[in-house]
C-alpha cells in the first residue's frame, strides 16, 4: 500500500543518555518510511548527549537543566516543537526495527485508530537484566503492560498530551485517555530497549519514585490502575507459565525483582511522596537542521 506524505515526528528524551543515543538516532535514520523527523529534548546533560544529538537531531532543544522534571514534560515539549503529522515518543536507550514507522502509520490508515502499540524487547549486561528480558517477553498483547506511543497529531493534542504530574505510567495513561479504554492495534515490528546493566537497587529506587504519583493514577483510572500496578500476580505470567518454568535460574529472579519493585513502590506510596506540579521550563532551541 502506497503510504500519503504525511511527516512522522520522533522525540527523544535524554538526560545523560550518551551510552546509546547514537544507535538510538541511528535507528530512527535507518527507517524505511521517508518522511521522519527526530526531535530531542534535552534536561541538562553534561556528558556527549548534547554534541550526539547536535549531529544526529533535525531539531534539539535544551528543556532545563531541571533535575527533578518528569520525562512527560519533555515530550510534551517535543511534540510542541515537532512539525510532523503523526508523533512516536520513544527513550533514548532504544532502538527501532527499521520498519516499526511505516508499520504504524499503516496500520493508523487502515483501524482509524488513534495511537498503535508496538511491541519491546529487553536486552541488557548481566542476571537481572536478563530477568527482565523474560519479564518483558511475557508482556506481548496484554493491555494492562503495554500502551501505544505511536498517535496521530490530532488525537495527542484533543487529550492534552501526556500528564505531567504523573512520575510513572505515564505513557499507559496516556494511551488510556486516548484510545477512550477500547485495545490499541499492535504493530510486528520492535523497539529493543536496551536496559544496559541493570541492579536490583537500582530497579527498587525508581520504582520507589515510581510510586510517588500513584494515587494520582487510581484517581484517575480506578480498578484498571490497580491492575496495571499488579508487578507480581499479573496474567500475563500465568498465560506463559510454560515459559517461565523453561527459564531456568532466571525465573525466581525475575520474579524476586518483581516482588522488590512492588515492595518499593508501596513504600513511595505510604510515604506520601507527591510529585507536585512541575515548574514550566524554558525551550531553548540549540540547533535547528
Amino acid at each position: 500500500m502506497e503510504l500519503p506524505a504525511q511527516v512522522v515526528s520522533v522525540i527523544v528524551p535524554t538526560r545523560n543518555s550518551e551510552r546509546t543515543l547514537a544507535a538510538c538516532l541511528a535507528s530512527i535514520r535507518a527507517q524505511t518510511y521517508p518522511l521522519v523527523e527526530v526531535v530531542v529534548i534535552d534536561n541538562g546533560s553534561t556528558d556527549g548527549t548534547v554534541a550526539t544529538a547536535r549531529q544526529l537531531a533535525d531539531q534539539f532543544y535544551s528543556y532545563g537543566p531541571v533535575p527533578w522534571i518528569a520525562t512527560s514534560a519533555q515530550r510534551n515539549r517535543g511534540a510542541q516543537a515537532a512539525q510532523g503529522n503523526y508523533l512516536l515518543f520513544i527513550d533514548a536507550d532504544m532502538r527501532l526495527a527499521a520498519e516499526i514507522v511505516v508499520a504504524c502509520v499503516g496500520i493508523l490508515q487502515r483501524t482509524g485508530s488513534p495511537g498503535a502499540v508496538i511491541p519491546e524487547i529487553s536486552t541488557g549486561e548481566g542476571y537481572w537484566a536478563r530477568c527482565r528480558a523474560l519479564e518483558r517477553s511475557c508482556y506481548g498483547g496484554d493491555d494492562s503492560a503495554e500502551a501505544a506511543r505511536f498517535f496521530s497529531r490530532g488525537a495527542f493534542e484533543a487529550a492534552g498530551g501526556y500528564d505531567e504530574e504523573l512520575t510513572a505510567l505515564e505513557d499507559w495513561d496516556l494511551s488510556q485517555r486516548i484510545c477512550a479504554g477500547a485495545s490499541p492495534p499492535r504493530i510486528t515490528p520492535a523497539i529493543v530497549h536496551d536496559e544496559g546493566r541493570l541492579s536490583l537497587l537500582g530497579a527498587a529506587a525508581k520504582k520507589r519514585y515510581y510510586g510517588a504519583s500513584f494515587q494520582r493514577l487510581v484517581r484517575k483510572h480506578g480498578t484498571r490502575a490497580l491492575a496495571r500496578a499488579n508487578f507480581i500476580a499479573r496474567p500475563a505470567f500465568f498465560r506463559h507459565w510454560r515459559r517461565l518454568l523453561a527459564g531456568g535460574v532466571v525465573t525466581p529472579g525475575m520474579l524476586l525483582l518483581k516482588s522488590v519493585e512492588f515492595a518499593a513502590a508501596a513504600s513511595g506510596v505510604l510515604a506520601g511522596r507527591t510529585s507536585g506540579r512541575l515548574q514550566a521550563g524554558a525551550l531553548y532551541p540549540e540547533a535547528d537542521k
